[in-house]
Parts: C-alpha cells; sequence; structure tokens
C-alpha cells in the first residue's frame, strides 16, 4: 500500500504537469491549425478562380527568355570526391548552359583543392576560390570569399551575373532549375525552391524523418508565410538571389553581404531583405513531361503528378543520430537565439507572427518531448489497468480533472489534424506508404529535436554569446550517379610520353613561346610536330577518337544538319551520322557542358573526335562564314590547272596552309587580352548578336579597336596566304630547274 500511495502521489503531480503541457500544446496546435487553414482556403479560393479563368503556365514557357548569366556558389570544406560528380551531374542534367559554378575551398585543405583543380581542367565553368583565412570559418565566410571572387571575375569578362545561386556540394538539381531563376529574374530578388530529401531505408527514422518535415515545411507553411508576410527564408540551398539583391547586401555590410558569425546565414538574409523592401518568392512550379493516363497510372500511391514533378533540390540528410542532432542544433542556435538577438522584432505584426512561429520551437521542442514521455506513462498505466486482474483504477486521477480531460481532447483532435496534414503532404511527393510512415517517425523527430534543443541551450549558456559558437559542419552524402570524373592529363606530358617531342624541345618552345599561338600550334607552326600527331595527343588527353576531314569534301545535306550560329559557337563541323547520333569535328576538347548544349539544341545525341588543327576552321570558313576573301582551295585548283603547281606538291601546300590557320579567340588568349573562362562567357554573349567577334568584343569594351587591330595582325601574321605559298613554290620549281 505505500508503493500504491507514493505513486499515486507521483500521478497527481503528473496530472497539474499535463495539464500545463496540454494547454502548450493546445496553443502552439490552434497555431499550426490557423496555417491549415489559411493554407486550404486560399487554395479553394485559387481553384475555383485563378486556375478556372487562366490555364497553369507550362513548363515550355520557361525557354522563351534568353539564358542570362548565372553564378553558383558552392562552399567546400573536406569535400574530396564531391565536386567533379555534382559538376558532372549538372552538366549532363542542366538544361541550361549559360552558368559558372564557384566552389570556396580553404588554404589548408589541399585535398579539395586538388580535386577541384582536376574538375576545373575538365569543367571550363568550374572556378577554384581559395578563402583568405584557414578553415573551417563558417559558411558564409566561405560564401563571402566565393563572392568576391565572382565580382573579379565579372571584371575580367566584362559580364554580369544576373543571379546568384546558393548550393552545396552534395545537391542534385532539378534539370529545370537555372531556366527557373533565369525566367524570374530581374523581376524577384530572392527566389526560393523547394527542398526534398532523398529516401534511404525505411527502418532509419533519423534521416526520414526530415522527408517528413521538409515534404509539410515547403509543401504548406512556407507558401503560406511568403502569401501573408511577404517574406520567405533562405534554406540555403536551391535559393537565388537577383543582382539587386547581392548588391543591396553587399551596400548594408560595407562590402560583406553575408554575417561571416551568422550560423544561418541564408535565414538571416531573407530578413535584411525583405526589411530593404525587396521582393521575395518561394516557388513550387511542376515539370510534367509527360500527363498521360499511363505516366498517372505509374505514380505511387497517393503522389500527386504536379507535387512529386516540382523543380526542386534533392540531397541526403544526416543518418546518425549524433550528426542530425548536430545540424539542428545549428539551425536552433541561428534561428532562435542569434535571430532574435540581431533581428529582434519587426514593426509588422504578421511578420512577427512568423518569427513567433520560428521562435517557439524552443518552447515547444521541450513540451512536445515531455508529452511523449507522459503518453507513454498514461498507455503503460492504461495496459495496466486493462490486463492485471483486481488493477488500482489510477486514471481515474486524471479522469476527475474536466480541465484536463478537456484540453485532451481538444489536443486529440488537433493532433489527427496535424497526423492528416503530414500524411497529405509527405504522400503527395513520396507516396502514402512514406506518409504512413510519417506518425511513427513523429515520435523520433520529437526527440532528436529536444536533444538538439538542449545541446543548443547548453551551448548559448556556456559561451554567453550565440554569436561566439562555431560553424559546425554536418557532412552529407552524394548520391551514387555512376559517374567519374576523370583527371585531364597535361598535353605537353602526352606528346613526351607519345615520343613525337622531347622533353628539350617542349621547353625551348615554352621558353621562345609564338606570341598569339597555345603551345600545341606552336609547335606544329614551328615544325617540330605535325597537325595529325598533335590530333592525337590531343585526342588523348580528350578520351576521344581522332580522324582527319577533307573539309571541302562534306556534303550539303551535313551541312544543313547544323545552323551557322551553333557551328561557330562551338567551333564544330557535322560529319556524319551513325543511326540517331550525329558524329561532328573539333580540333579541341569539347567540354561536357558545351555536348549537352549542342544535344539539346539539335535534339539529338552528339559524339565528337579531334581533326587535325586548321581542318575544322577552314571548314567553318567555308561553310558558316561566307568571308569576302578568295578562297585558297579555289586558288590551289586554278594553279594546278595553270600547271603553276604540281598534283604532287598541291597536297603538301594543301596541308601546310590549313595546318597554320588560327582563330581569332586563339590570338586573344594567347596575347593575354581575355583569359580562358571569361571568353566561355563572352562566346555565349556573342551567340546572340550579329556582330563578328571582334566587333563584338570592342562593343562590349573587352578589348580597345587598337587592341583588335593589333590582334588581327598576329593573326595574319600567323597565317600564311595561299597566294603566297603558290609563289614560293614556283619560285623553289624555277630555282631547281
Amino acid at each position: 500500500m505505500y508503493l500504491v500511495d507514493i505513486f499515486a502521489s507521483y500521478l497527481f503531480a503528473l496530472k497539474y504537469v499535463s495539464i500545463l503541457v496540454a494547454l502548450i500544446i493546445s496553443i502552439s496546435s490552434l497555431d499550426d491549425l490557423l496555417i491549415d487553414i489559411v493554407y486550404w482556403c486560399r487554395r479553394f479560393i485559387r481553384w475555383i478562380t485563378i486556375y478556372r479563368q487562366h490555364p497553369k503556365m507550362q513548363y515550355q514557357a520557361l525557354f522563351s527568355k534568353l539564358e542570362k548569366p548565372l553564378a553558383i556558389m558552392v562552399p567546400a570544406w573536406h569535400e574530396t570526391g564531391v565536386i567533379g560528380k555534382m559538376a558532372e551531374l549538372a552538366a549532363i542534367t542542366l538544361d541550361y548552359e549559360n552558368y559558372h559554378i564557384f566552389v570556396g575551398t580553404y588554404p589548408n585543405d589541399p585535398e579539395t583543392q586538388l580535386d577541384v583543380d582536376k574538375v576545373c581542367a575538365v569543367f571550363p565553368n568550374v572556378h577554384k576560390v581559395i578563402c583568405a583565412r584557414p578553415g573551417p570559418t563558417s559558411k558564409a565566410d566561405c560564401l563571402n570569399n566565393v563572392l568576391d571572387a565572382i565580382l573579379q571575375f565579372e571584371l575580367q569578362a566584362s559580364l554580369e551575373f544576373s543571379g546568384f545561386i546558393l548550393h552545396d556540394s552534395e545537391d542534385v538539381v532539378s534539370p529545370l532549375e537555372l531556366r527557373l531563376f533565369n525566367y524570374l529574374l530581374p523581376g524577384n530578388d530572392l527566389i526560393q525552391i523547394p527542398v526534398y530529401p532523398f529516401e534511404r531505408s525505411w527502418s532509419n527514422f533519423t534521416c526520414m524523418h526530415y522527408l517528413d518535415e521538409f515534404a509539410e515545411m515547403h509543401g504548406k507553411d512556407v507558401v503560406v508565410r511568403e502569401a501573408l508576410a511577404g517574406q520567405v527564408p533562405s534554406a540555403g540551398v536551391g535559393t537565388c538571389f537577383s543582382r539587386k539583391a547581392v548588391l543591396a547586401l553587399l551596400a548594408d555590410g560595407d562590402g560583406i553581404a553575408f554575417d561571416g558569425q551568422s550560423l544561418t546565414e541564408d535565414y538571416d538574409i531573407g530578413f535584411r531583405l525583405k526589411a530593404k523592401g525587396l521582393k521575395e518568392i518561394f516557388v513550387r512550379f511542376p515539370v510534367i513531361l509527360d500527363d498521360s493516363k499511363h505516366a498517372k497510372d505509374m505514380l505511387l500511391n497517393g503522389q500527386s503528378i504536379r507535387d512529386s514533378n516540382v523543380i526542386c533540390v534533392r540531397e541526403y540528410f544526416p543518418d546518425t543520430l549524433a550528426t542530425a542532432i548536430r545540424q539542428k542544433s545549428r539551425w536552433i542556435t541561428g534561428i532562435v537565439f542569434q535571430g532574435y538577438k540581431t533581428h529582434g522584432w519587426s514593426k509588422s505584426s504578421v511578420l512577427n507572427y512568423f518569427l513567433w512561429r520560428d521562435r517557439k520551437g524552443i518552447i515547444t521542442n521541450f513540451i512536445s518531448f515531455i508529452a511523449s514521455m507522459i503518453l507513454i506513462q498514461l498507455v503503460i498505466v492504461w495496459l495496466y489497468q486493462e490486463l492485471w486482474p483486481g488493477a488500482y483504477h489510477f486514471l481515474s486521477i486524471f479522469e476527475s480533472s474536466e480541465w484536463l480531460m478537456g484540453l485532451m481532447w481538444i489536443n486529440f483532435f488537433l493532433m489527427g489534424n496535424r497526423m492528416i496534414q503530414r500524411i497529405f503532404f509527405v504522400s503527395s511527393y513520396y507516396g502514402l506508404a512514406q506518409g504512413l510512415l510519417s506518425i511513427p517517425r513523429l515520435f523520433w523527430g520529437n526527440y532528436i529535436n529536444f536533444m538538439a534543443n538542449w545541446k543548443a541551450m547548453s551551448q548559448v549558456i556556456a559561451h554567453g554569446d550565440p554569436h561566439r559558437i562555431a560553424w559546425d559542419k554536418t557532412t552529407h552524402d552524394f548520391p551514387t550517379i555512376g559517374l567519374e570524373n576523370k583527371e585531364r592529363k597535361r598535353l605537353g606530358q602526352i606528346l613526351i610520353d607519345q615520343g613525337v617531342v622531347t622533353k628539350d624541345q617542349l621547353e625551348s618552345v615554352l621558353t621562345h613561346h609564338v606570341h598569339g599561338i597555345r603551345i600545341g600550334s606552336a609547335l606544329v607552326h614551328q615544325g617540330i610536330l605535325s597537325s595529325v600527331e598533335l590530333a592525337d595527343a590531343l585526342a588523348i588527353q580528350a578520351g576521344v577518337p581522332m580522324e582527319a576531314i577533307d573539309p571541302y569534301a562534306i556534303p550539303a545535306e551535313m551541312i544543313e544538319a547544323i545552323s551557322p550560329s551553333i557551328a561557330l559557337h562551338y567551333a564544330i563541323l557535322p560529319i556524319r551520322r551513325e543511326g540517331a547520333t550525329l558524329i561532328v569535328a573539333s580540333e579541341s576538347a569539347l567540354d561536357p557542358i558545351s555536348l549537352a548544349a549542342i544535344s539539346r539544341k539539335l535534339k539529338c545525341g552528339i559524339r565528337y573526335f579531334i581533326a587535325p588543327k586548321g581542318q575544322v576552321t577552314v571548314g567553318l570558313r567555308r561553310w558558316y562564314e561566307h568571308l569576302d576573301a578568295d578562297d585558297p582551295r579555289a586558288i590551289l585548283d586554278e594553279a594546278i590547272a595553270s600547271g603553276k603547281v604540281q598534283p604532287s606538291h598541291a597536297e603538301e601546300i594543301w596541308n601546310f596552309y590549313v595546318a597554320r590557320q588560327v582563330i581569332l579567340a586563339e590570338v586573344l588568349v594567347s596575347l593575354g587580352h581575355i583569359n580562358e573562362a571569361a571568353l566561355r562567357a563572352l562566346l555565349l554573349q556573342h551567340s546572340v548578336t550579329d556582330l563578328n567577334l571582334g566587333d563584338f568584343l570592342v562593343d562590349k569594351n573587352i578589348v580597345s579597336r587598337e587592341t583588335l587591330e593589333k590582334a588581327l595582325k598576329v593573326q595574319s601574321q600567323l597565317q600564311p596566304e595561299m597566294r603566297q605559298l603558290i609563289e614560293s613554290e614556283v619560285a623553289i620549281q624555277s630555282s631547281s630547274a
């Protein structure tokens, strides 16, 4: 009886704790219910008004705007082996070409630097940035260094990026993400797309509870927040800032855009931009390639064809308890403690309401866990009463309280609503099976949030100031996609290995380099290397075949297969078709981004081979440029017909002439007027104009008219004239006679 009295006293105390907990949960649940009501009312009103009067925009509309230059910012600390996969996946999947990836590395992380160097050698639109301070600093500090490098690149390339996009190195982006940002810029200053975590084993509740939280938050909560407050919290990935927004952040921070002490710089920026009156939007845009009955039948039970095909970011989230707690404690510290200290409360009551929702977790995360513990105890007591003969009716202690029973019934219905909402939003993207599993995961999520709360509060108390807490990066996994980034071997080493050039010859050419051409061209111009030998080495470097072509023998129907703008922009010649694949020739390696862009533009598969130097250049001038200059082949044929040149010598003259043709872009790069990275961006801009490249560069103030004339003069000196070669041959024949 003594133990019974003690236990009954404990239950009496637990009852009053339960009343307090139930009251707090009721307030929080009513708060959540309000968001539900607003969401569903808004959705219904839009369904009976806007969507009935106007057809929903289709993804084809995204292609109606020319590609603006976009910069992707990626912080990298100990990300060896990940950057290459991201760049290759982006090159293969992104339906966009005018973008550059800037990767922020640290001076004390040589492994990641080496990995990024390998990627840069293959992908000309990937640029390595080395932060000023050793890492890890903070994500915000790394992004500040990256942004500074982007602005320097803009000066070199004489371009202005229209959008600045945040991504992590492990992100998998939707094919039309950049198209969406391009369409919405510059009319919007912060554009956020949803984040949907990748699934793992159903039994791993730690990582899978992220599915549930993000599905509901980015399916409903942020939608309502944008509609009511016009403010959107950045998720740190899948966020695009307009140029106007970035310049405003730089001005606000005296040249520093991101708060280096913030653990959640993305969340912080959303409020800073809102305070400046800039426009923020959250975009759920579905891309439905096939809406046939068969496609709908292939969906999982409960899955929505629109919701499951939105443009979004996907990535793996932590799958161990320790890493999940560490990540969430960082979020809580940044959003609740640092956010309150930095921003306090705003002048807008609506925005303050959402600030309250952001910060109430510091209370509700504890209360939810306590409620779970109380529920477990009450279930055990109920089982005891039901299964034990002559058991004491302990639950009468709780049943006698009308306050508690009333709150419990209210919470029961509100909890039921919460579960229905979560099941719906999880099922809409992941299917009904995951939607139902979100219910047991809810309790495990409560435990993780409780422990993260505890860790965050302990750190704040220990440090005194939440801004003193160091950035604690969470390690993520990159999905296995069957891709391998290959390191590109140096051309000089390949030539030495092939035995066509000695080390002394290579060093001599490097020392006494011919101005206006690359090292490979210089070897050919000096007669050390033949154009075929150079092409063999370039083919080995690129991992593609080598094949010599006659640029004058290409059939007319093949020339018509590629428009002049595409052929001249990528410096390729169409040679033949092999099934549904078009085979093209190039004098240099084509990067994966260009290959993917060509394939999209021509709507067919593309393969290429390396042709000997000059053959593609001559072909482009013959078929696509239509220059006013005399046709060199016709001049040579005329010399043969008149007896000036013997047919046996004509081929030698032609090959000499072709191998020494140089394009203007190579001259400008070699002379140091434009760097390789900037040239790519400039060529994209040039491709949509009617100007020749030289006039375009002068018009954009990349080079002066005087510099252009000097480059053209160098080009002319490097390229022999056909008539001069013929006259030289005639002179040789005359002297030998």
